[in-house]
């Protein structure tokens, strides 16, 4: 599908976003499926053009999952990733085959270092390998999109080369991704340049780009490529993804709405969904968003010093360059507390850009109501973090029903933990070096495990000493698979037990879909 065959102006960019598949590879950031399937159809009613829903391949999770978003997605492109190999493809085209409009995506290495240690294969191996990998992608689906893997440091020579083949081969799409972050604009954009002049078929191909993190430059990197000619982006929610991340959805669309004087380019994108979106993504893999993150930040349309503070009073514009509004922040604010009711509790979730079913919602307002009697001043930040644990932990089947911790400066430090597991509550006393250690041993006396402990984090949701403590624990299995589990309640050591507990539902949920598959 070329620009020109979808009724596309020049300056139309198309959003093809990977937060299913390349931004589920960040470590511990892995969805459950019922979790992909949310994040897709708000991608979908946001306005992606392009919905990457995961690697077939991989894994018959990971199958269904690609299957089940294609089923459900009413308007975007949906993408299953292939090696350059026949099994990969073939399973890529039967994941994809019920969407409305299915693609797949093959990729090879072009690199040298990635040809000769990873693939240990010949150039010339490799750009037959690009003709027939295209080839029989394009006899089971229309819309082919092909990437040079490690692209930025492809000899141009060969990358030309590869690129011609795969458009003659029927790629509709060509993608040159920065895979290591690698790259500068000046350089990316030059790249494109050379591609689109020197490549003979060119016009017949959307050029992509798809730019990782690693050296801070993944979204300038993007921009220049876009300047260059190329007409989709390839990005994520929050810009997770591996390593340092990808570029940032919202940070590439924002940059052309806010400067189409020197970014003449338009998207499809829904900005007020942009908020939404992010706390989504953040509560599915349990990555908490930066404060200072550009656009979804907590800080982004916040101001502290009295300089800025006097200047926003006076005009809006002095200091924000975007409304809060435009990508879906309230910019005036309910007060909430203990007399608060449903109906402004319910206006202060839409506010935020939460629509819970009715079940979802009377949780949520139970859990608001209990925190307001504990804390003074229940700000935005409080209702969203018990809002987005409650979506995270919905379907746990351990949660924590009551904890009593003994500390001080005496010793040892003891904690009392019962649990419901799988509606029974069991009960038992552990001590430790310290008062988390006895809470986590506790945890462990109920449901022994083999897991190491790789993050514990701790911070304040909001300024004062009755806030919330969120507190985020990464662990790691014996197969050094990893999961994170996120937590927020005014006493720390219950955030604690709660995000271990999480992380621990995670890993059982896991378990349980591998043995079912072993099982099938």
């Amino acid at each position: 599908m070329t620009l020109q065959d979808n009724d596309q102006s020049a300056d139309r960019v198309l959003i093809f976003d990977t937060t299913l598949r390349d931004g589920e590879q960040c470590p511990g950031a892995t969805m459950t499926f019922e979790e992909k399937i949310e994040v897709a159809e708000c991608l979908d009613e946001m306005g992606v053009d392009i919905i990457e829903a995961g690697f077939p391949i991989a894994s018959e999770g990971d199958f269904e999952a690609v299957s089940e978003v294609a089923r459900r997605v009413k308007n975007a492109t949906v993408a299953g990733l292939s090696r350059a190999n026949p099994a990969d493809i073939d399973r890529a085209g039967a994941a994809v085959a019920h969407a409305a409009r299915p693609r797949i995506h093959t990729f090879i290495s072009t690199s040298p270092v990635h040809m000769k240690w990873k693939l240990q294969k010949e150039p010339s191996e490799v750009l037959e390998m690009v003709s027939r990998s295209v080839a029989q992608a394009r006899n089971l689906v229309d819309d082919v999109e092909w990437s040079a893997e490690d692209g930025t440091r492809t000899e141009h020579d060969f990358l030309c080369a590869c690129v011609d083949a795969a458009i003659k081969a029927g790629a509709t799409t060509i993608n040159i991704p920065d895979t290591v972050g690698y790259t500068v604009p000046e350089e990316y954009f030059a790249l494109f340049a050379m591609l689109r002049n020197r490549v003979p078929d060119a016009d017949k191909a959307v050029f992509s780009v798809h730019c990782h993190n690693d050296l801070g430059m993944a979204v300038a990197n993007t921009l220049a490529g876009l300047n260059a000619g190329a007409r989709q982006v390839e990005c994520t929610i929050n810009g997770i993804g591996e390593r340092a991340g990808n570029a940032a959805l919202e940070e590439i669309v924002m940059a052309l709405k806010t400067r189409p004087d020197v970014l003449p380019f338009s998207t499809g994108i829904d900005t007020k969904m942009l908020t939404r979106a992010s706390k989504l993504v953040s509560a599915a893999t349990s990555f908490p968003v930066q404060y200072n993150k550009a656009i979804v930040g907590r800080n982004a349309f916040a101001h502290e010093s009295g300089i800025h503070q006097d200047g926003m009073l006076k005009h809006t514009q002095t200091y924000e360059i975007m409304t809060p509004e435009s990508v879906g922040v309230s910019k005036t604010s309910l007060v909430m507390g203990k007399h608060s009711g449903r109906n402004a509790f319910r206006s202060k979730l839409q506010d935020l850009g939460y629509d819970l079913g009715e079940n979802a919602f009377q949780d949520a307002f139970n859990r608001f109501k209990a925190l307001a009697d504990r804390k003074k001043h229940v700000y935005d930040e409080d209702i969203e973090a018990l809002v987005d644990e409650n979506i995270a932990t919905a379907s746990d089947r351990v949660k924590v029903v009551a904890l009593t911790v003994i500390a001080g400066t005496m010793g040892p430090q003891s904690a009392t933990l019962t649990l419901d597991m799988d509606g029974k509550h069991q009960t038992v006393q552990a001590t430790g070096n310290g008062p988390v250690d006895a809470t986590f041993n506790a945890i462990h006396a109920l449901i022994p495990h083999e897991v190491t402990l790789s993050l514990y984090d701790v911070h304040a949701v909001t300024e004062g000493t009755d806030a919330q403590a969120e507190v985020s624990v990464r662990l790691e299995d014996k197969n050094g698979q990893l999961v994170t589990g996120r937590a927020a309640d005014p006493d720390t050591l219950v955030a604690s037990a709660k995000a271990y507990l999480a992380a621990l539902n995670k890993l059982s949920a896991r378990e349980e879909r591998l043995h079912a598959q072993a099982a099938g």
